[in-house]
């Protein structure tokens, strides 16, 4: 017996469960003595048996597990099947360096445009019903698109039960709908401890704030991961704890039925996604809205699997790759939502809406009009179904505002409102309500709806002195004098805006 110790390089493992995936693949090869693969490192350490197995069979069973390899390097003695793969594997590190770097940087300006979109869809369009059914409907996006990766971390627990159901001589469907309730419970369950978690904690705006800050940039990172783009971001993860790995798996070993499988795997695997649906359920500061948050995750991620689990032979290894990367660019556009309406309600200003205020704000001047009372403003504002009307005003630095609400339309999202520079925040109830304060400092101060989803602007001058920005395409209160027409040198801007409005405008009646 020759025994052989073999590093492999492999490319596509994301996380912690890919280690396992690989690692049962190869295991089950005659031969093989051990295997190690190591999420981090991006190898895998095989010691095997050349009378038993080859080289060659070693890598076919990772690339049929749905990863890539490169070989590394061949301890003990030379392996001529090593050598020549060798041969063949050409490096091309500047190549592939320089498509990374392109598809970051399309992914960047595509992150950019979708938060436009994003502001643009949460200050103009007339939705039915703005609320948690939007952020719901986001959460069961951001299911579907990570669920290409979950089948790559449960496809063999799948197959497992249903090549022993193939066997028993049942072939029924309900397997797969067993587990993918199971996987939705124990998900859920989590989300509502995790959310009793946060009611301990005393949660202010900017603490909510930064909460959906921490969700996006998880979003963000295991979107980068996807894409394979910095393996050391590899490093930033957290790990499920050996000891619950042992002991579910022990479980796991015990069990056969689908429903039990699935319970224990949604509570074994913390995978980047469901890190940031955590920190999102704590940040609820209740178990009934956590519980809500991992539901509707856990209601994305089913399809695929159920479709895994009834039709394997159609997502073909080569075909697994491609969609996580493809997934992995919506994913990160989908983190950068999360991350941006967090810094909304955070009013730090560092939030896509108040930078682009700023920026107009300077491309666009225009002054204050005067007042008849210089002692005190007054701004109206109408709660509408599809936000905040009018979202921006212009306000004289020291002088008392008076700000009427009049709450038309509520709902769960627009029922509360968030000013965290002037540390206000009130829940609104229907017809007129008066909002008192101060603007102390000149500048662009955001706020927005609690949950950071319908933004607006209070753009603070000095009296009859400071240009203040206008949006052509935001109604703006009355106190400010609105000039016909534009400046020549922002009018470019304004043509591709109302471009853009008209594609979405007729995307959206289609």
């Amino acid at each position: 017996m020759a025994q052989r110790k073999q590093i492999i390089r492999i490319r596509g493992m994301h996380c912690e469960g890919c280690e396992s995936v690989i690692q049962n693949a190869v295991g089950l090869l005659p031969g093989v003595i051990e295997i190690d693969a190591d999420f981090v490192g991006d190898v895998a350490n095989v010691v095997y048996d050349d009378s038993l197995t080859d080289l060659n069979k070693i890598v076919e069973s990772i690339v049929n597990a749905g990863y890539e390899t490169d070989l590394h390097s061949v301890f003990n003695a030379v392996d001529p099947i090593a050598s020549e793969s060798n041969k063949l594997t050409v490096t091309k590190g500047a190549f592939h360096f320089l498509k990374k770097i392109t598809a970051v940087t399309v992914a960047l300006l595509g992150i950019a445009l979708i938060l436009w979109l994003d502001t643009w869809f949460m200050n103009h369009a007339d939705m039915p019903k703005l609320g948690r059914d939007i952020s719901y409907g986001l959460l069961f996006l951001i299911g579907i698109l990570t669920s290409f990766h979950c089948v790559g971390m449960c496809g063999p627990l799948i197959l497992g039960y249903t090549a022993k159901n193939a066997t028993s001589g049942h072939r029924s469907h309900l397997p797969h709908l067993l587990y993918g309730i199971g996987k939705t419970i124990s998900y859920t369950l989590i989300g509502a401890l995790f959310g009793a978690f946060g009611a301990i904690v005393a949660f202010t705006p900017f603490t909510q704030g930064a909460v959906g800050i921490a969700a996006g940039g998880f979003l963000i990172l295991y979107g980068l991961h996807m894409l394979e783009v910095f393996s050391v971001l590899r490093h930033f993860q957290l790990k499920t704890p050996m000891f619950w790995k042992r002991m579910i798996g022990k479980e796991y070993r015990k069990h056969s039925n689908p429903f039990i499988i699935g319970l224990l795997n949604g509570l074994m695997i913390i995978c980047g996604p469901l890190q940031a649906m955590y920190i999102m359920a704590a940040g609820t500061g209740d178990w009934l809205d956590g519980a809500s948050i991992l539901f509707f995750f856990g209601l994305g991620t089913l399809p695929l699997l159920m479709g895994f689990g009834m039709l394997t032979s159609m997502l073909s290894t080569n075909l697994t790759p491609k969609l996580l990367k493809a997934s992995g660019y919506i994913v990160m556009a989908l983190g950068a939502i999360m991350m941006n309406r967090g810094l909304t309600v955070t009013g730090t200003g560092a939030d896509f809406n108040t930078i682009v205020a700023r920026a107009s704000q300077q491309l666009s001047p225009h002054t204050a009009a005067p007042v008849s009372n210089p002692h005190l403003q007054v701004i109206n504002m109408d709660v509408l179904r599809s936000g905040f009307s009018p979202n921006k005003f212009t306000l004289r630095k020291g002088i008392p505002v008076h700000w009427v609400i009049n709450g038309k339309e509520l709902n769960e999202c627009n029922k509360a409102i968030v000013v965290p520079q002037y540390n206000l925040k009130f829940e609104l109830h229907s017809g007129e309500q008066t909002i008192k304060f101060t603007p102390a400092e000149t500048g662009v101060v955001p706020w927005s709806c609690w949950m950071g989803m319908i933004p607006g602007t209070f753009v603070v001058v000095n009296d009859d002195s400071q240009k203040v920005n206008f949006d052509k395409n935001n109604s703006q209160s009355s106190a400010v004098e609105i000039p016909k027409s534009a400046h020549e040198d922002e009018q470019w801007l304004y043509e591709i805006n109302e471009k853009l409005q008209q594609l979405l405008n007729g995307l959206i009646s289609h």
